[in-house]
């Protein structure tokens, strides 16, 4: 197959149905040798931070000599995006090959009448395949939702557990208590392999801290850090922290928001650990690394006048998170929002903490079967009582965002990745 046919076989053939447990990813990875088996991992799970963490660890760890891979998803243009390494995102001929190859082993698992991997577990087997051929020194693999089931989960014996923030989001899937999510994210944790966790509620510490100890891993969780930020804007951001595992002054982070500090500092208590293990990373490199640190479609700036901020903010913490942050951006700003959400997220509560914040919306629908239809959105807007647009072809919903805002004032586009990602891809095409 080339690479359209790739992409035709996994969406229209496969689907995008999800069906919890390890089997099928076994099997196919069976198949293939057990590629898994043959990489070195640092294991990313939970509900918020995961894709920065692991841009921020992937930096440092090329910036310390390091050929690391990364896998994450979900992607906002190209599949492609999902397997990078040393910075740089598979080839449409590579990524067709490696499809190919899966189908290959899908369809004799089906001659055989055993259940057929899913779309997501083909794509991470992939993964593992294609990191195992290329011989990277470390893979970083971010967990695609929950954890103890994900097919991410045929990790053995991670080099690290990194847990970050987790909170309510896919209650449908993983519980409808931050406990039992927490449960299910704290399941990538393996016996003997250590756990970096990012500081949070106490029900989620305690959670993961009695998971670790049952399995013999160790298990860190800095609480109390000392933070000084010295410099805060869309260029960046220079803090200082200081806790039981680490001492840095005055590190550049050019990833902005409140919340990227609090995933920086999980980051740097995590390659605290790595250095324990051995790994080559000094102050030097790590500095370097988080310097050099991207990732797109969080708090990214898109253009100027006026000033269009995209963030992929998604679930109700995470529009908390950035409703947070903003404060420290806007400098007298009037924000107009560009906002479409799935049906299936805590919109009301997500409406309440960025509506706020916002003198003007234009409401618009993801390109997703989950999507909220834009009536019932307006209708959880009204008693804010703010104006608002309806616009359902989100191209056309930016446009009307550009005609109603003065240039002195901003855009804000968030709520889904998938709008997200049409929008960046509209606004760069322009």
């Amino acid at each position: 197959m080339n690479y359209i046919e790739s992409i035709k076989y996994l969406e229209e053939e496969v689907g995008f149905a999800s069906v919890p447990g390890l089997s099928r990813i076994q099997a196919l990875l069976k198949r293939l040798g057990n590629p898994e088996k043959k990489l070195r991992c640092i294991h990313v799970a939970g509900t918020n931070g995961k894709g920065s963490a692991v841009a921020m660890l992937s930096s440092v760890l090329r910036e310390s000599s390091c050929k690391t891979a990364s896998y994450t998803s979900p992607h906002l243009h190209r599949y492609n995006e999902r397997f990078v390494i040393n910075g740089q995102e598979i080839s449409d001929e590579q990524f067709a090959a490696e499809i190919t190859l899966m189908r290959h082993h899908c369809e004799a698992m089906a001659a055989n009448g055993e259940d057929v991997p899913t779309l997501f577990e083909i794509v991470t087997a992939a993964a593992f395949h294609y990191f195992a051929e290329e011989k990277v020194d470390i893979a970083v693999m971010e967990v695609g939702l929950g954890g103890t089931y994900d097919a991410t989960n045929v990790i053995e014996a991670p080099l690290l557990s990194l847990i970050m923030s987790i909170s309510m989001d896919h209650m449908d899937y993983l519980g409808n208590t931050l406990s039992d999510i927490a449960r299910e994210k704290c399941g990538i944790i393996k016996k003997n392999c250590p756990v970096v966790l990012y500081s949070q509620e106490k029900i989620v510490y305690n959670m993961a801290k009695e998971m670790a100890q049952a399995l013999s891993a160790p298990f860190y969780c800095e609480t109390e850090n000392q933070i000084s930020v010295h410099k805060q804007d869309f260029d960046g951001t220079i803090f200082s922290v200081k806790n039981h595992l680490i001492d840095y002054q005055e590190l550049t982070l050019p990833l902005p928001g409140d919340y990227q500090i609090a995933n920086c500092i999980t980051v740097l208590n995590a390659c605290a650990i790595l250095q324990q293990l051995g790994l080559p990373l000094t102050e030097e490199t790590i500095r370097r690394g988080i310097l050099h640190a991207f990732w797109h479609g969080r708090m990214e700036v898109l253009k100027q006048h006026p000033l269009v901020l995209l963030d992929g903010a998604h679930n109700a913490d995470g529009i908390a998170k950035l409703a947070q942050s903003l404060p420290h951006y806007v400098n007298g700003r009037k924000i107009t929002l560009v906002l479409g959400v799935l049906g299936d997220k805590e919109y009301p509560l997500m409406l309440s903490e960025i509506f706020p914040l916002i003198h003007q919306a234009v409401l618009t629908e993801p390109l997703s079967e989950r999507k909220l239809d834009l009536d019932s959105l307006a209708k959880a807007t009204a008693h804010f009582h703010k104006p608002v647009i309806l616009e359902k072809e989100i191209p056309r919903a930016f446009d009307r965002a550009l005609e109603i805002t003065d240039e002195n004032d901003m855009i804000l586009c968030c709520g889904s990745l998938y709008m997200i990602g049409e929008i960046r891809e509209y606004i760069l095409s322009l």
